[in-house]
């Protein structure tokens, strides 16, 4: 059976590490990272960037009004769709507050300035903290805590950088674009509890070593964009490097066994090309083997964990 592919977003917060100590002279970056439900039936346990399926309501024609920097004649130039791009840069935002309960917005007034949302008083903070809960119970559209609060999105803040389709043969299957932005000061974020069951805000080179320890479990993607981000030493750098990526592949990866070890090959990657010829030549028809590896690597586990 053929599984469906659904447009997805994702974005990579990024912020300046504070640094005490023996590290107070070595500036860095964090990123923030949320770790999925170890009931999920997709990607169980996985650390992850916060982000998730575009819906409808995020491509209705009133969006644009509500979104600053950008409108969606120029998102989709950027996505390379004739129409809706927009909508991915609104359902990266809108994920990103419902799973790590951040919300880059400003006020509407532009005699209010540029400033981001700030919710470190007690009582925005209850405020925003309810507007999130009716998000994520779908009683409460982002657009209606916009119009409520007089903000507007700021998706001209947020850069894409990174293009991803999910392989075939995985339980589900997305056609995700990665962006990146900086973090508001004025914000805390933290898992939602459901989805996402831990938050930490980690430097990418940390991220990538405890991977290679066997101490976190990580995706392709995601390894891939923390390497894109670990050389970068502040939000600045980061910014001007996503400012500059003007040619943004998409990247199908092949999933394959070779001696028992499923292994996942990415355009670039040695024997990716024979790997493509020679699914071509069998028709595509997937070995069960291959296809349950493929389920248990990018689903829930066998254990259930």
């Amino acid at each position: 059976m053929t599984v469906p592919i659904r447009d997805a977003a994702t974005v990579m917060l990024v912020r300046d590490a504070q640094r005490d100590g023996a590290d107070a002279g070595s500036p860095a970056i964090e990123v923030c990272m949320l770790r999925r439900n170890l009931a999920s039936e997709f990607v169980a346990g996985a650390y992850v960037f916060p982000g998730g399926s575009v819906d409808p309501e995020d491509r209705e024609p009133e969006v644009e009004a509500w979104c600053d920097g950008r409108t969606d004649a120029e998102a989709s130039d950027v996505l390379g769709v004739a129409s809706g791009g927009l909508g991915f840069w609104v359902a990266a935002l809108r994920e990103c507050f419902e799973e790590a309960g951040v919300l880059l917005a400003r006020s509407r007034r532009r005699t209010a300035g540029d400033a981001l949302l700030d919710t470190r008083d007690p009582e925005v903070a209850a405020r925003f903290d309810a507007y999130r809960d009716q998000v994520n119970a779908g009683t409460v559209r982002i657009l209606d805590v916009c119009r409520a609060e007089g903000l507007v999105l700021t998706v001209g803040r947020v850069a894409y950088v990174s293009h991803w389709i999910t392989p075939e043969l995985a339980p589900r299957r997305y056609d995700t674009r990665f962006f990146v932005a900086v973090a508001p000061e004025g914000q805390v974020a933290r898992h939602d509890d459901g989805e996402t069951i831990a938050s930490t805000w980690v430097r990418p080179a940390e991220a990538l070593e405890r991977f290679e320890a066997g101490e976190i479990e990580l995706l392709p993607p995601t390894i891939e964009n923390l390497r894109s981000l670990a050389p970068h030493t502040s939000t600045d750098e980061v910014m001007a490097w996503a400012a500059g990526v003007t040619e943004v592949p998409t990247i199908l990866p092949i999933v394959l066994i070779e001696d028992g070890q499923v292994l996942v090959l990415r355009p670039g990657d040695e024997g990716y090309r024979q790997a493509v010829e020679a699914k071509a030549m069998s028709g595509g028809d997937p070995d069960g083997a291959l296809a349950q590896a493929a389920r248990e690597a990018w689903g829930r586990k066998p254990d259930g964990s």
